[in-house]
Order: C-alpha cells, then structure tokens, then sequence
C-alpha cells in the first residue's frame, strides 16, 4: 500500500508517522520548504524562533504519544509544571496582581477545586462562582444539550464581568484563539473537562526546551525517511485526480505537471487550502460549503531581545485589561533574555502598523517590569490564518476524515476531533486517520 499525503503539518506528519509504524509507505509533501506548517521555527534576521509561542499541557496524550514514539524523552523535550497562572493589570499604578491560581497536588478534579477556593484577586463569592461553573462543566463530561457562545453560557451561570475579564476570557483565548463573545461554550467545556477531570497532571504546564521544529517536525521527517517513506518538500500539489470508472482518487498532480499515483490520499492542509483541491470535485460538494464557512483567525506573537540577564520569575505570565496577553520567557530554550508576547484572535491591534504594535507592547511590559531595561531589538510575527474561528455551532461544519470518495481522506484541526485548532487536536486527527487507513489494509489481508 501507499499513501500520498498532502501537507506536512502537525497533522500529516501524525499521520504519516503512524503509517510508517505499521510499514505503509508514504510520501509527504508540502508546498513550503520546510515541515510544520503553522507550528515551526523561522529565521528572522540572526534569530531563529517559532513562527508563534506555543504552551503544550498534560491532557495533550496524542502528541505525547508521538514523540515517545520518536524516542524523544519527555523531560528532555518540556519543562513540566503544575498550573500556575498569574494575572497581571499593567494599567494599574502599579500593577495589580488580578488573579492567581496555583493547583496544588491532589487527585483530580480536586486539585482544581480547592486552587480556585484558594485563588487570589478575586472575591470569596467569585471564587464559588467560578466553583460552581466548574461543577456544571464538569457534571455533564462537557457536554451541552446546544452550542452557544461562551459568554452567554458563563453569564448564565452567573460569572461575574470582573471573573470573565480575569479567568475565562484570558484561559478562552488561549485555548480557542476565538473572542469570548462568539466562542464555542460546547469546544471550550470539552477542553476544560479533558485538562481538569480525568488527571491531575493533565492540567501541567509544557514549556517546550527546544524550538517547535526540533520538537517534531526533524525527528518525524528522519523516521519517515529511515523506513523507507519520501518527504517532497517545496512540492506544490494543482489537482487530485480521479479514477473515471469507479469513485476512487487515482493520482495527484504537481505544479511541475507531474503525477503522482497513490492507493489512498490523505489531504492535510488547512480548510482554505483542502477547498481549492476539494472544489472540483462534485460528489465533494457538501464537504466543500461547510468548509468555505470556517472561518480564520490570527495570532501575533511580538518578540522582545533584552539583555541576557532579564528572566521572568516564572516561565509565563498573563496580563489583562491590555494588548499583551501572554509573556514567555524564551530562556526555557536557550534563548536568554529573548521574550515573547502573544496576542490572540482579532483586536484594536490588528490596525496598527509593527512599530506601533511594537511601542504599544513594550510600553505595557514596562509597566509591570519596572526595572527592566528598554529591549535592544523587536520584531512581529504574523499568523494571519493560525487557526480557525472556533464560534459557536462550529463543530456542526467540521468534517470526518473519510470523504465520499473511497480513498480520499482529510486529516487536520478543523476536522470532528472536538478540539480547537491546538497541536494536540491536528494530532489527534492525523493519527485517526491513519488507524483508518490500516484498518483497511488488515481488513485487505484476511
């Protein structure tokens, strides 16, 4: 057997490793240069940092599952630490400590409970609300009879404006890179009940040690390679083409008019880019106009070099009331005093060109590290597409892996894993249709 995957994200690179595991060949192939998709490293200028800061938790098993796969160990790959979140307001003089949350070591969801009874920066009454919503979410496994924006779901159980500003919006944002306003309550409780119910150290913190493309994306290309598959990269896929006598896909061609026959296709790119292949197809019309309705949403991730003795006390911080909503310390990867600031989904910031954007964030770090020198460098980087809007009624438009046409697959974020665009949900995606496609080949073989 061998299958032809489109795109060497997270989610195809998933999918071919489990493949290679049970010695099906592969060829991966991408239009970009290198693997990873929107989760890899870049060169800007003399630095080399991920195209966006990412934060991994414990509830991320899939993911976990393929770097044990890669022999890659875990403590050499993450720092791990129980959830801590500290919450400042940089508009206050000084700065306020808005919330902080640390989970102390208890079996879940215990260890939740008593952290949001013990949290600090909000009120008692707060703290048995935020409890309580906890209790409902976790009461019905995060499921909801309907979908509905998050903010109506947390106003419905009574969470007050100042605990949605402070917990909810910041953890929202985070997880679902969608405003709370039009966020999927339904994806968002499924996350919550996967991080906080099942283990406690489902709800770790990974601070990863290396840059995104060492994490997965070399040691993933090296094993495919060593059994035996072929990585294409810079190989821009024009059409996938059919079979006329039966409703199989036959072969892909190339931008260079090659083709390329397969048994199965697995198309693993974001939705935008799977509608341009997709689009001719009529049988694939259905998949199609759901797939035009996902809509995107950006992340900017604003990188400020100071000297190399500037550390945060803590490897994250959050801020509210701001611009800036995340600050790392990348000295966790070898990069000391290099921060860097996350600003997620849609915002005021979107109009302002980079040295306003800039000026604005290094204002608003300032403000809370008083001591700070001014950054000797920064730069912007942009996903204006990082990952799809995750409103609510969007699990009613993602699709399955298999499509109407037999052999012809579709693995990646926006597919029914009920996750949000994360790491963890292309994983899961890729590695489901993978076992797909195996199942297959032992059925083929009985």
């Amino acid at each position: 057997m061998h299958v032809a995957i489109i795109g060497a994200g997270w989610a195809g690179l998933a999918a071919a490793l489990e493949l290679s595991r049970h010695n099906i060949k592969v060829t991966l192939l991408d239009s970009a240069k290198q693997a990873g998709g929107r989760a890899r490293t870049i060169q800007y200028g003399k630095h080399q940092v991920d195209n966006g800061q990412h934060l991994l938790i414990g509830a991320y098993h899939n993911v976990l599952h393929l770097l044990e796969m890669l022999d890659i160990n875990e403590a050499d790959a993450f720092l791990r630490q129980p959830l801590t979140l500290d919450m400042l307001n940089p508009q206050n003089t000084p700065p306020h400590l808005a919330l902080q949350i640390n989970a102390p070591a208890l079996p879940a969801p215990f260890h939740l409970l008593i952290a949001l009874l013990k949290a600090k920066g909000i009120t008692l009454q707060e703290r048995w609300q935020a409890l309580k919503a906890c209790l409902a979410i976790t009461k019905n496994k995060g499921q909801l009879k309907s979908d509905v924006a998050l903010f109506d779901y947390l106003k419905k159980h009574h969470q007050s404006t100042r605990l949605i500003s402070y917990l909810w919006e910041p953890l929202c944002l985070a997880t679902l890179n969608t405003p709370i306003s039009q966020a999927s309550a339904q994806v968002f409780c499924r996350v919550i009940t996967d991080t906080f119910v099942r283990r406690r150290y489902d709800s770790d913190l990974l601070f990863p040690r290396t840059d995104l493309s060492a994490l997965l994306p070399s040691p993933a290309l090296a094993y495919i390679k060593q059994q035996g598959g072929t990585v294409r990269l810079g190989e821009r896929v024009t059409h996938i083409h059919n079979n006329d006598s039966d409703s199989n896909a036959a072969s892909i061609k190339l931008s260079d008019e090659e083709t390329l026959s397969a048994d199965h296709i697995v198309l693993a790119t974001s939705a935008p880019a799977a509608v341009r292949l997709l689009t001719d197809h009529a049988q694939l019309s259905s998949i199609t106009r759901e797939l035009e309705q996902i809509k995107s949403s950006p992340i900017y991730t604003v990188y400020l070099q100071y000297p190399e003795n500037i550390r945060l006390d803590k490897p994250m911080i959050g801020l509210v009331d701001s611009t800036s909503q995340w600050l790392f310390d990348r000295s966790i990867t070898g990069q000391a005093g290099l921060m860097a600031v996350v600003i997620s989904s849609e915002g005021p910031h979107i109009k302002l060109d980079n040295k306003q954007l800039i000026e604005n964030i290094i204002h608003e770090v300032a403000s809370i590290k008083t001591d700070w020198p001014r950054p000797v460098e920064a730069f912007v980087i942009k996903e204006k597409r990082a990952t799809f809007l995750c409103e609510a009624g969007i699990n009613d438009l993602r699709p399955g892996n298999q499509t109407t046409i037999n052999n012809l697959w579709l693995a990646g974020d926006y597919t029914d894993t009920g996750y949000p665009a994360t790491l963890e949900g292309a994983v899961r995606s890729g590695l489901s249709c993978a076992r797909s496609i195996i199942a297959i080949k032992a059925n083929l073989h009985k």
